[in-house]
Protein backbone atom coordinates (compact mmCIF):
# COMPACT_ATOMS: atom_id res chain seq x y z
CA UNK A 1 0.00 0.00 0.00
CA UNK A 2 2.96 2.27 0.87
CA UNK A 3 4.17 1.78 -2.75
CA UNK A 4 0.47 2.51 -4.44
CA UNK A 5 0.44 5.90 -2.02
CA UNK A 6 4.14 7.00 -3.46
CA UNK A 7 2.87 6.03 -7.05
CA UNK A 8 -0.19 8.43 -6.54
CA UNK A 9 1.82 11.10 -4.97
CA UNK A 10 4.09 11.34 -7.78
CA UNK A 11 1.06 11.13 -10.57
CA UNK A 12 -0.07 14.17 -8.71
CA UNK A 13 3.46 15.72 -8.85
CA UNK A 14 3.78 14.99 -12.02
CA UNK A 15 0.07 16.76 -12.83
CA UNK A 16 1.26 19.75 -11.21
CA UNK A 17 4.36 20.06 -13.09
CA UNK A 18 2.39 19.53 -16.39
CA UNK A 19 -0.22 22.05 -15.54
CA UNK A 20 2.65 25.02 -14.59
CA UNK A 21 4.36 24.03 -17.70
CA UNK A 22 1.20 25.09 -19.91
CA UNK A 23 0.65 28.02 -17.78
CA UNK A 24 3.68 29.00 -18.97
CA UNK A 25 2.78 28.14 -22.37
CA UNK A 26 -0.40 30.30 -21.86
CA UNK A 27 1.67 33.43 -20.50
CA UNK A 28 3.96 32.99 -23.65
CA UNK A 29 1.13 32.82 -26.34
CA UNK A 30 -0.54 36.33 -24.47
CA UNK A 31 2.97 37.95 -24.16
CA UNK A 32 2.80 38.03 -27.98
CA UNK A 33 0.71 40.80 -29.31
CA UNK A 34 -1.16 40.89 -32.53
CA UNK A 35 0.76 42.51 -35.44
CA UNK A 36 -0.81 45.04 -37.31
CA UNK A 37 0.00 45.83 -40.82
CA UNK A 38 1.44 49.27 -42.10
CA UNK A 39 0.57 50.72 -45.20
CA UNK A 40 3.58 51.20 -46.54
CA UNK A 41 4.92 48.50 -49.42
CA UNK A 42 7.76 46.14 -48.22
CA UNK A 43 10.99 47.01 -50.18
CA UNK A 44 12.88 43.73 -49.35
CA UNK A 45 14.03 41.04 -52.00
CA UNK A 46 12.43 37.74 -50.83
CA UNK A 47 13.46 34.25 -52.26
CA UNK A 48 10.27 31.20 -51.63
CA UNK A 49 11.43 28.05 -51.47
CA UNK A 50 9.51 24.81 -52.04
CA UNK A 51 11.30 21.42 -51.66
CA UNK A 52 8.94 19.14 -53.52
CA UNK A 53 8.44 15.08 -53.62
CA UNK A 54 5.49 13.01 -55.49
CA UNK A 55 3.07 16.81 -55.50
CA UNK A 56 1.63 16.25 -58.59
CA UNK A 57 -1.66 16.79 -56.71
CA UNK A 58 -1.29 20.02 -55.16
CA UNK A 59 1.71 22.04 -56.37
CA UNK A 60 -0.13 23.94 -58.78
CA UNK A 61 -2.76 25.07 -56.20
CA UNK A 62 0.22 26.38 -53.96
CA UNK A 63 2.19 27.86 -56.94
CA UNK A 64 -1.27 29.56 -58.06
CA UNK A 65 -1.44 31.46 -54.36
CA UNK A 66 2.02 32.25 -54.26
CA UNK A 67 2.07 34.11 -57.89
CA UNK A 68 -1.43 35.78 -56.84
CA UNK A 69 0.26 37.48 -53.53
CA UNK A 70 -0.22 41.27 -53.47
CA UNK A 71 3.58 41.87 -52.86
CA UNK A 72 5.73 43.50 -55.48
CA UNK A 73 6.56 40.84 -58.05
CA UNK A 74 9.71 42.20 -58.86
CA UNK A 75 10.97 41.89 -55.03
CA UNK A 76 10.17 37.84 -55.16
CA UNK A 77 11.87 34.66 -56.62
CA UNK A 78 9.94 31.95 -56.85
CA UNK A 79 12.07 28.55 -55.96
CA UNK A 80 10.81 24.98 -56.59
CA UNK A 81 13.28 22.28 -56.00
CA UNK A 82 12.19 18.81 -57.05
CA UNK A 83 13.55 16.20 -54.97
CA UNK A 84 13.48 13.06 -57.06
CA UNK A 85 9.80 13.07 -57.58
CA UNK A 86 8.73 9.93 -59.90
CA UNK A 87 5.20 11.35 -60.82
CA UNK A 88 4.48 14.21 -62.47
CA UNK A 89 5.65 17.14 -60.42
CA UNK A 90 8.43 18.51 -62.11
CA UNK A 91 6.54 18.80 -65.59
CA UNK A 92 4.28 21.04 -63.63
CA UNK A 93 6.69 22.93 -62.20
CA UNK A 94 7.84 23.95 -65.46
CA UNK A 95 4.69 24.93 -67.12
CA UNK A 96 5.50 27.83 -64.58
CA UNK A 97 9.16 28.38 -66.26
CA UNK A 98 6.96 31.65 -68.00
CA UNK A 99 5.59 33.23 -65.20
CA UNK A 100 8.82 33.23 -62.92
CA UNK A 101 8.85 29.62 -61.52
CA UNK A 102 12.85 28.23 -61.24
CA UNK A 103 12.95 24.76 -61.18
CA UNK A 104 15.96 23.28 -59.28
CA UNK A 105 16.07 19.62 -59.55
CA UNK A 106 18.31 17.05 -57.09
CA UNK A 107 20.58 14.55 -58.98
CA UNK A 108 21.79 12.73 -56.03
CA UNK A 109 23.86 9.56 -56.79
CA UNK A 110 24.87 8.61 -53.35
CA UNK A 111 21.97 8.18 -50.98
CA UNK A 112 20.80 10.59 -47.83
CA UNK A 113 19.40 11.08 -45.07
CA UNK A 114 18.05 14.48 -45.46
CA UNK A 115 17.06 15.43 -48.62
CA UNK A 116 15.03 18.42 -47.47
CA UNK A 117 17.72 19.73 -46.28
CA UNK A 118 19.61 19.10 -49.35
CA UNK A 119 17.06 21.17 -51.38
CA UNK A 120 16.92 23.76 -49.30
CA UNK A 121 20.36 24.52 -48.77
CA UNK A 122 20.72 24.36 -52.76
CA UNK A 123 18.06 26.56 -53.30
CA UNK A 124 19.09 29.19 -50.68
CA UNK A 125 22.76 28.84 -52.58
CA UNK A 126 21.33 29.57 -56.09
CA UNK A 127 19.09 32.59 -54.15
CA UNK A 128 19.07 35.95 -54.67
CA UNK A 129 16.88 37.39 -51.69
CA UNK A 130 17.27 38.81 -48.45
CA UNK A 131 14.74 37.24 -46.85
CA UNK A 132 14.13 33.38 -47.69
CA UNK A 133 10.94 31.83 -46.61
CA UNK A 134 10.03 28.16 -47.03
CA UNK A 135 7.12 26.50 -47.69
CA UNK A 136 5.45 22.96 -48.55
CA UNK A 137 4.34 22.08 -51.91
CA UNK A 138 0.47 21.14 -50.51
CA UNK A 139 0.09 24.40 -48.51
CA UNK A 140 -2.22 27.26 -49.26
CA UNK A 141 -2.35 30.87 -48.21
CA UNK A 142 -4.30 34.21 -49.47
CA UNK A 143 -2.82 36.86 -51.17
CA UNK A 144 -2.20 38.75 -47.95
CA UNK A 145 0.43 36.40 -46.97
CA UNK A 146 3.90 37.34 -48.36
CA UNK A 147 3.48 41.41 -47.76
CA UNK A 148 2.48 40.47 -43.87
CA UNK A 149 5.06 38.05 -43.41
CA UNK A 150 7.64 41.03 -44.84
CA UNK A 151 5.96 43.71 -42.85
CA UNK A 152 6.97 42.10 -39.63
CA UNK A 153 9.72 41.46 -40.82
CA UNK A 154 10.56 45.22 -41.74
CA UNK A 155 9.11 46.78 -38.55
CA UNK A 156 10.62 44.61 -36.32
CA UNK A 157 13.89 43.42 -37.64
CA UNK A 158 14.08 39.84 -36.65
CA UNK A 159 16.66 36.88 -37.99
CA UNK A 160 13.91 34.38 -38.18
CA UNK A 161 10.25 34.60 -37.60
CA UNK A 162 7.84 31.65 -37.44
CA UNK A 163 4.55 31.99 -38.88
CA UNK A 164 1.03 30.07 -38.12
CA UNK A 165 0.29 26.99 -40.03
CA UNK A 166 -3.34 25.82 -39.47
CA UNK A 167 -5.38 22.72 -41.05
CA UNK A 168 -8.33 23.52 -43.34
CA UNK A 169 -10.97 21.36 -44.97
CA UNK A 170 -11.09 18.88 -42.80
CA UNK A 171 -13.08 15.56 -44.18
CA UNK A 172 -13.95 13.39 -41.03
CA UNK A 173 -13.61 13.47 -37.09
CA UNK A 174 -10.46 11.83 -37.38
CA UNK A 175 -8.92 14.84 -38.94
CA UNK A 176 -10.91 17.46 -36.67
CA UNK A 177 -8.91 15.78 -33.90
CA UNK A 178 -5.22 16.44 -35.72
CA UNK A 179 -6.64 20.27 -36.64
CA UNK A 180 -6.98 20.42 -32.81
CA UNK A 181 -3.71 18.86 -32.20
CA UNK A 182 -1.98 20.55 -34.78
CA UNK A 183 -3.31 23.74 -33.22
CA UNK A 184 -1.56 22.95 -29.56
CA UNK A 185 1.53 22.27 -31.46
CA UNK A 186 1.55 25.30 -33.23
CA UNK A 187 0.78 27.35 -30.02
CA UNK A 188 3.57 25.42 -27.75
CA UNK A 189 5.94 27.09 -30.51
CA UNK A 190 4.85 30.24 -30.53
CA UNK A 191 4.31 30.52 -26.73
CA UNK A 192 8.21 29.45 -26.50
CA UNK A 193 9.00 32.53 -29.14
CA UNK A 194 7.08 34.34 -26.48
CA UNK A 195 9.03 33.49 -23.52
CA UNK A 196 11.77 33.67 -25.23
CA UNK A 197 13.16 30.67 -25.16
CA UNK A 198 12.28 29.72 -28.99
CA UNK A 199 12.03 25.36 -29.14
CA UNK A 200 9.82 24.80 -32.04
CA UNK A 201 8.07 26.05 -35.23
CA UNK A 202 6.97 24.62 -38.47
CA UNK A 203 9.01 24.54 -41.81
CA UNK A 204 5.37 25.33 -43.96
CA UNK A 205 5.60 28.95 -42.96
CA UNK A 206 9.32 29.89 -41.99
CA UNK A 207 11.26 32.72 -42.74
CA UNK A 208 15.08 33.56 -42.25
CA UNK A 209 17.37 36.50 -43.24
CA UNK A 210 19.91 34.94 -46.07
CA UNK A 211 23.23 36.06 -44.20
CA UNK A 212 21.64 34.99 -40.42
CA UNK A 213 21.78 31.18 -42.25
CA UNK A 214 25.04 31.26 -43.46
CA UNK A 215 26.44 32.81 -39.87
CA UNK A 216 24.54 29.65 -37.92
CA UNK A 217 26.19 27.55 -40.47
CA UNK A 218 23.28 26.45 -41.96
CA UNK A 219 22.00 23.38 -41.90
CA UNK A 220 25.88 21.59 -41.10
CA UNK A 221 26.03 19.91 -38.11
CA UNK A 222 22.15 18.65 -38.13
CA UNK A 223 22.39 17.25 -42.06
CA UNK A 224 22.53 13.95 -40.96
CA UNK A 225 19.24 13.84 -39.71
CA UNK A 226 15.92 13.45 -42.11
CA UNK A 227 13.97 15.95 -39.61
CA UNK A 228 14.95 19.22 -38.42
CA UNK A 229 15.07 22.03 -41.28
CA UNK A 230 12.54 24.35 -39.52
CA UNK A 231 13.35 23.49 -35.24
CA UNK A 232 16.74 22.13 -35.22
CA UNK A 233 17.57 25.72 -37.61
CA UNK A 234 15.78 27.84 -34.79
CA UNK A 235 18.02 26.22 -31.81
CA UNK A 236 20.93 27.46 -33.82
CA UNK A 237 19.34 30.78 -34.62
CA UNK A 238 18.33 31.49 -30.94
CA UNK A 239 21.91 30.40 -29.48
CA UNK A 240 23.46 33.15 -31.96
CA UNK A 241 20.68 35.77 -31.89
CA UNK A 242 19.19 35.95 -28.42
CA UNK A 243 15.53 37.94 -28.76
CA UNK A 244 15.56 37.78 -32.40
CA UNK A 245 13.41 35.13 -33.26
CA UNK A 246 9.47 36.18 -33.60
CA UNK A 247 6.01 34.76 -34.29
CA UNK A 248 3.72 36.45 -36.22
CA UNK A 249 0.64 36.69 -34.74
CA UNK A 250 -1.69 37.56 -37.81
CA UNK A 251 -4.31 36.04 -39.19
CA UNK A 252 -3.33 37.12 -42.75
CA UNK A 253 0.21 35.03 -42.25
CA UNK A 254 -1.39 31.90 -41.93
CA UNK A 255 -0.43 28.79 -44.09
CA UNK A 256 -2.96 26.02 -44.53
CA UNK A 257 -2.27 22.40 -45.10
CA UNK A 258 -4.03 19.47 -44.69
CA UNK A 259 -4.53 16.41 -41.97
CA UNK A 260 -3.29 13.19 -43.02
CA UNK A 261 -5.79 10.80 -44.27
CA UNK A 262 -4.54 7.77 -42.82
CA UNK A 263 -3.76 6.67 -39.44
CA UNK A 264 -0.46 4.81 -40.87
CA UNK A 265 0.47 8.62 -42.37
CA UNK A 266 0.02 10.59 -39.40
CA UNK A 267 2.24 8.13 -36.52
CA UNK A 268 4.90 8.38 -39.28
CA UNK A 269 4.35 11.91 -39.68
CA UNK A 270 5.08 12.48 -35.54
CA UNK A 271 7.53 9.91 -35.54
CA UNK A 272 9.79 12.30 -38.06
CA UNK A 273 8.73 15.23 -36.07
CA UNK A 274 9.55 13.48 -32.47
CA UNK A 275 13.14 12.17 -34.12
CA UNK A 276 14.24 15.86 -33.87
CA UNK A 277 14.37 15.93 -29.86
CA UNK A 278 17.26 13.27 -30.01
CA UNK A 279 19.26 17.04 -30.72
CA UNK A 280 18.50 18.79 -28.45
CA UNK A 281 20.92 20.26 -26.12
CA UNK A 282 18.70 22.34 -23.95
CA UNK A 283 18.27 20.49 -20.68
CA UNK A 284 15.49 22.48 -19.63
CA UNK A 285 13.74 22.06 -22.72
CA UNK A 286 14.63 17.89 -22.28
CA UNK A 287 13.42 17.79 -18.73
CA UNK A 288 10.37 19.37 -19.15
CA UNK A 289 9.80 16.95 -22.33
CA UNK A 290 10.43 14.09 -20.06
CA UNK A 291 8.43 14.99 -16.97
CA UNK A 292 5.09 15.33 -19.38
CA UNK A 293 5.89 11.68 -21.27
CA UNK A 294 6.27 10.91 -17.61
CA UNK A 295 2.93 12.52 -16.40
CA UNK A 296 1.44 10.75 -19.35
CA UNK A 297 2.40 7.46 -18.31
CA UNK A 298 1.45 8.03 -14.65
CA UNK A 299 -2.12 8.14 -16.07
CA UNK A 300 -1.96 5.30 -17.55
CA UNK A 301 -0.31 3.41 -14.71
CA UNK A 302 -2.86 4.80 -12.25
CA UNK A 303 -6.13 3.38 -15.12
CA UNK A 304 -4.12 -0.13 -14.28
CA UNK A 305 -3.92 0.36 -10.63
CA UNK A 306 -7.69 0.73 -10.43
CA UNK A 307 -8.24 -1.78 -12.16
CA UNK A 308 -6.17 -4.23 -10.48
CA UNK A 309 -6.48 -2.82 -6.75
CA UNK A 310 -10.26 -1.15 -7.12
CA UNK A 311 -10.23 -0.37 -3.07
CA UNK A 312 -6.95 1.79 -3.58
CA UNK A 313 -7.48 5.44 -4.31
CA UNK A 314 -5.97 5.24 -7.38
CA UNK A 315 -9.39 5.74 -9.15
CA UNK A 316 -9.43 8.81 -7.37
CA UNK A 317 -5.78 10.20 -8.39
CA UNK A 318 -6.45 9.39 -11.93
CA UNK A 319 -9.91 11.31 -11.92
CA UNK A 320 -7.64 14.38 -10.44
CA UNK A 321 -5.08 13.97 -12.82
CA UNK A 322 -7.40 13.88 -16.06
CA UNK A 323 -9.55 17.17 -14.57
CA UNK A 324 -6.36 18.85 -14.39
CA UNK A 325 -4.66 18.25 -17.43
CA UNK A 326 -8.39 18.59 -19.32
CA UNK A 327 -8.63 22.20 -17.51
CA UNK A 328 -5.84 23.82 -18.47
CA UNK A 329 -5.28 22.83 -21.88
CA UNK A 330 -8.88 24.34 -22.23
CA UNK A 331 -7.52 27.59 -21.10
CA UNK A 332 -4.38 27.21 -23.42
CA UNK A 333 -6.11 26.22 -26.29
CA UNK A 334 -9.08 28.33 -25.99
CA UNK A 335 -6.54 31.51 -26.79
CA UNK A 336 -5.04 29.42 -29.61
CA UNK A 337 -7.76 28.52 -31.36
CA UNK A 338 -9.68 32.04 -31.40
CA UNK A 339 -6.62 33.06 -33.03
CA UNK A 340 -7.62 30.39 -35.96
CA UNK A 341 -11.53 31.08 -35.89
CA UNK A 342 -11.23 27.00 -34.70
CA UNK A 343 -12.89 27.50 -30.93
CA UNK A 344 -15.74 24.55 -32.16
CA UNK A 345 -13.05 22.41 -32.29
CA UNK A 346 -12.89 22.53 -28.44
CA UNK A 347 -15.33 20.08 -28.06
CA UNK A 348 -13.08 17.31 -29.20
CA UNK A 349 -11.23 17.86 -26.49
CA UNK A 350 -12.69 15.27 -24.32
CA UNK A 351 -12.29 12.88 -27.55
CA UNK A 352 -9.11 13.18 -28.10
CA UNK A 353 -7.73 13.28 -24.41
CA UNK A 354 -7.06 9.58 -24.22
CA UNK A 355 -6.11 8.88 -27.25
CA UNK A 356 -3.56 11.64 -27.32
CA UNK A 357 -2.17 10.15 -23.62
CA UNK A 358 -1.40 7.13 -25.32
CA UNK A 359 -0.09 8.34 -28.48
CA UNK A 360 1.98 10.83 -26.83
CA UNK A 361 3.66 7.87 -24.91
CA UNK A 362 4.30 6.05 -27.91
CA UNK A 363 5.70 8.54 -29.85
CA UNK A 364 8.34 9.40 -27.28
CA UNK A 365 9.68 6.10 -27.53
CA UNK A 366 9.19 5.42 -31.53
CA UNK A 367 10.62 9.28 -32.63
CA UNK A 368 13.75 8.53 -30.58
CA UNK A 369 14.21 5.29 -32.09
CA UNK A 370 14.65 3.33 -35.11
CA UNK A 371 13.51 4.29 -38.44
CA UNK A 372 10.37 5.80 -40.22
CA UNK A 373 8.65 6.05 -43.39
CA UNK A 374 8.88 9.73 -45.39
CA UNK A 375 7.88 10.29 -49.01
CA UNK A 376 7.88 6.47 -49.44
CA UNK A 377 11.48 6.25 -48.73
CA UNK A 378 12.74 4.59 -45.10
CA UNK A 379 14.89 7.48 -42.82
CA UNK A 380 16.24 7.56 -39.58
Amino acid sequence: MEVLNAINYLSIFLMLIYMGVVGIFIRGWAKIKPFRRHAAQGKTMVSILIAARNEEEKIGNTLDDILAQDYDKSLMEVIVIDDHSTDQTASIIRGYADRGVKLIQLNESNALNSYKKKAIQTAIDQSTGKLMITTDADCRMGPRWLSTVVDYYETMGYKMISSPVAYFEEKNLFEKLQALEFSYLIGLGASTIGNNNPSTCNGANLAYEKEAFFKVGGFTGIDDLASGDDELLLHKMAAIYEGKIGFLKNRDAIVYTHAKPTLREFMEQRKRWASKSTRYKDKVVISIGLSIWLFNCSIVINLLLAIIFPQSDSLWYLAVQLLGKFIIEVVFLAGVTSFFKRKQLLVLLPVINPFHILYFIYIGIAGNSGKYNWKDRMVK
